[in-house]
Parts: C-alpha cells; structure tokens; sequence
C-alpha cells in the first residue's frame, strides 16, 4: 500500500495557521473515538494492491501494513502513471486550491477500472444550513488552514469525469459541542464519462 503525504501549496485561498493544525490534532484524536476510526474502516475495506492514500501521512505511521509515505502535492502527485489500483480521498478536497487539479492526477495515476474512495465534509443538502456555511466559510477558511466547509466533493468527482457509484451521506459531530456538519463517504470507478 502506498499513501501520498500531500503538502497543500500556498495560495490566496491557502495559508498555514499553525495554531489550526495543533487544535486539529487534539479534534481528531476525539473525532476518532467519535466515529471516524469507524468511518475509515468503511472507506478502506476491501482495498488491495498498490492504493494512493492523499494527505494521509498521519494515519500511515500507524497502519498494519507496509507503507511507503512520499512527499508531494495532491496537484502534482510523486506517483507513476497508471500505477494505482485505488485512490483514497480523505478529508482533503476542502483544501485543495484546485480541485479540478487533483482530480485529474486522480486519473493520470489510477489503472484501468481502478477505485477511487472518497470521505469528505461537504455542502450540506438544506438550503438554510447551506446558506450559513457559505455566509462563515471565508471566515472558517482564514482560520482553519484553507478549509472550505461548503465544497460539493461529489459533484467535483462527477464534474472531473471519475463514475460515482455509491455515495453515503450523513451527519458527523467531531466532538461534543459541535454541531454535526454533512459528510459524505463513497466509492467511484476512475473512468471518463462519455
């Protein structure tokens, strides 16, 4: 198994905040406990062969099988053409800069008829909550490095050609206090829509 650490570039859209990324580790170490060790164990069942895991250089220290952790963008992944039976996205494409990017080199490095799985937070399907996310996400974005709370990953998948075939929508809190935010998490086949 192969997982990709992916250094977000910086961009208007995009500048580290240090004090962000401590915060986020002590949420995630709940959000874990809360439910997304679970959700991870869903998304990367079944997986076998040579599997690009985007930004998952954390999870990759402590996984049960050999991995091989490279240094790179999710833009410009150190990966060879066509090398990939899967490729995993998760809780990444809110921050990308160009998502459209990304995706493409999802396709550059996918096998014929290889997976891509995906779990995201995403826009949420209720206009009212919709609308106040966009209202805060310029805001949430300045703060929590470059996150963007109100991308529709799944439309971007569909958009970038790559065959959404099971999509799982829910509400996920990471940790109490919070109120739970859409999530999404699914499978695709890496194929251009004709």
């Amino acid at each position: 198994m192969l997982s990709v650490e992916v250094a977000v570039p910086e961009s208007a859209s995009f500048r580290p905040n240090p004090r962000f990324a401590k915060a986020y580790l002590r949420v995630a170490a709940k959000a874990e406990a809360r439910g997304m060790a679970e959700h991870r164990r869903e998304l990367l069942a079944d997986l076998a062969g040579a599997v690009c895991e985007v930004g998952a250089a954390g999870v990759a220290r402590a996984a049960p099988v050999r991995i091989e952790v490279r240094e790179g963008t999710a833009d410009m992944l150190p990966v060879e053409d066509a090398s990939c039976d899967a490729v995993v996205l998760s809780l990444v494409m809110c921050t990308l800069p160009d998502p459209a990017a990304t995706l493409a080199e999802v396709h550059r490095v996918l096998r014929p008829g290889g997976q891509v799985r995906f779990y995201e937070h995403v826009r949420d399907v209720h206009r009212v909550v919709a609308v106040a996310v966009d209202l805060v996400a310029p805001i949430w974005a300045r703060l929590a490095g470059g996150c963007h709370p109100n991308r529709d990953a799944v439309g971007a998948l569909t958009s970038a050609g790559i065959d959404v075939s099971v999509v799982r929508r829910f509400g996920f809190s990471p940790q109490r206090g919070i109120p739970p935010t859409a999530h999404v998490l699914g499978r695709a086949r890496g194929v251009l829509l004709t």
